[in-house]
């Protein structure tokens, strides 16, 4: 990551995380999500732009949270009811939390595709991202594998209330 002033950027990001409050009401989730993207896509890099990083971001995400929300319903709950995200004209709430601890793999793949536009060489690259090998539970998986052992974890986590059943990639 880049350097802000004489400070690396995760060394920023690390500050926000130690210094999140309940509900974020000094929002240092938003202050971390600038520098995040600042460092990844340029100092002039903003999430409201229309651009086509943001096409791209915003196709691969939808793409995770289609993956995320078959999951959901499939476990037999609904996407409409999350954990952190409860935004009541959001019909995918519970997609939308699962979702992200997975969204720097789209990060990491738009930033690696440099794209002008939304063509269907970045559409096909986007969705790829769900044949990415990683490892969770001590396994290797791809991505769409991760996601239900995941998913499955959490559904557990939250019916038998024990974190130490959560299963995370590495």
């Amino acid at each position: 990551m880049e350097e802000i002033g004489n400070v690396h950027a995760s060394e920023h990001l690390l500050s926000f995380a130690e210094d999140v409050c309940p509900h974020d009401r000094t929002n240092r989730e938003g202050h971390a999500a600038k520098v995040y993207f600042n460092a990844l896509f340029g100092k002039e890099f903003s999430r409201s732009e229309d651009c086509a990083v943001n096409a791209c971001l915003n196709y691969g995400y939808s793409i995770l949270l289609s993956a995320f929300n078959r999951e959901v319903t499939v476990a037999g709950y609904y996407t409409q009811l999350g954990i952190f995200h409860n935004n009541a004209s959001n019909p995918f709430n519970l997609g939308s939390d699962l979702m992200e601890p997975f969204r720097p793999l789209v990060d990491r793949c738009v930033r690696g595709m440099n794209p002008g536009s939304l063509t269907t060489v970045e559409k096909i690259a986007l969705v790829d991202v769900l044949n990415t090998e990683v490892v969770i539970d001590q396994k290797r998986n791809y991505l769409l594998n991760a996601m239900r052992v995941y998913c499955r974890s959490v559904f557990d986590a939250m019916n038998e209330e024990d974190p130490t059943l959560l299963r995370f990639t590495e």
